[in-house]
């Protein structure tokens, strides 16, 4: 138990090194940027692989710090892969952080047991769509807040330190745009999967929970977002403000049902 809560510290602790970084005199993608933002990606996934153990769990806990590696993993193949995204940094990692915190307040929340009748292959398949999913929308929805911060601070003709170093909104928006492209084709992938898992297990295809309500109007808040800004060029705040919605729901869907199923109705 203390080696446990140690372990999750730990892991806590490595995030913070990486959201203190845009702080420095001088920020960039420089070797200090990559040494902290690898040893948050580390000292995450360690902790998260460390609670799977043998077998995947339910718990709130491992949900959650799942979905904070599976953040930072992302975040670090778009930040090598683009020019920009690093600029995201100081709004992703306090996130991050305050999800570190919901999951090690409640890491000793009860877990509710998988379905049995749905093979373990299947089933993994259906988790790492939700995973990577949550992960490709959180920086979707950080890139969509960035966009929105920059608007209004150019709006009212007042930059701060944040928007500064936030990325520009032309930026912003098509890191934002080509996310949730992503995001949405693995969301529907995910929403048929775990249709079959349903269908697997209790033989009933159509019924419709919390998690699958909210993850299908996410699905189609983020389809009228992508439309809308490719036939009437929806973009910038409001756009901004959709890609938050869209989130908002995945959130509720993928650590919102959990959190009151384990926690609140435990």
């Amino acid at each position: 138990m203390l080696n446990s809560t140690i372990f999750n510290l730990a892991a806590l602790a490595a995030l913070i090194p990486a959201s203190l970084v845009h702080l420095r005199g001088h920020s960039g993608r420089d070797g200090v940027y990559w040494l902290v933002l690898l040893v948050a990606v580390v000292g995450s996934l360690s902790w998260a692989i460390a609670q799977l153990g043998d077998s995947w769990h339910t718990g709130l806990s491992l949900a959650t710090w799942m979905a904070i590696s599976a953040s930072l993993v992302v975040f670090l193949a778009v930040t090598l892969l683009t020019t920009q995204a690093w600029r995201l940094t100081p709004l992703l990692l306090p996130y991050l952080i305050l999800l570190g915190i919901i999951a090690t307040v409640w890491s000793q929340a009860p877990e509710k047991p998988l379905p049995t009748a749905v093979p373990w292959a299947w089933m993994g398949v259906h988790i790492g769509l939700s995973i990577l999913t949550f992960a490709l929308l959180t920086i979707a929805a950080v890139a969509g807040l960035a966009v929105v911060l920059q608007e209004r601070a150019l709006k009212r003709k007042r930059l701060s330190g944040l928007t500064k170093i936030l990325p520009s909104i032309t930026d912003g928006e098509a890191l934002q745009l080509r996310l949730l492209a992503a995001g949405e084709t693995v969301l529907g992938a995910g929403l048929l999967t775990g249709l079959a898992t349903r269908y697997m297990s209790d033989a009933n295809l159509f019924a419709l929970d919390h998690k699958t309500f909210l993850s299908t109007l996410c699905f189609i808040v983020i389809a009228i977002l992508l439309v809308a800004h490719r036939r009437v060029g929806v973009r910038g705040r409001r756009a901004g403000s959709y890609t938050l919605v869209a989130y908002l729901l995945l959130t509720l869907a993928y650590l919102g049902v959990k959190f009151v199923t384990d926690v609140l109705l435990s």
